[in-house]
């Protein structure tokens, strides 16, 4: 079995198989929500600082076009820039 890239050992395989009827679509639907929790923590970090940003003369309510524009900003940084910078 092969899930993102990741060739499984046999017992990896029988571990997952033990519990998981799909290690595949539990795979994706722990992206999923991974993703989803990021992006709530991204959205709730920056909207203070997008409203205090006399700059910005709106914000979008489409949480995909705000993260677009969070991303393009000059101050954003992501993790491994945040953590080169430390």
């Amino acid at each position: 079995m092969r899930l993102t890239g990741k060739q499984l050992s046999a017992t990896e395989e029988a571990v997952l198989k033990n519990d998981l009827t799909d290690a595949q679509q539990w795979l994706n639907n722990a992206l999923a929500g991974k993703i989803n929790n990021c992006k709530k923590r991204m959205i709730q970090e920056w909207m203070p600082k997008l409203m205090a940003d006399e700059s910005v003369g709106s914000i979008p309510a489409n949480e995909d076009e705000m993260i677009a524009l969070i991303v393009a900003r000059e101050d954003y940084k992501s993790r491994n820039d945040r953590e080169e910078s430390e």
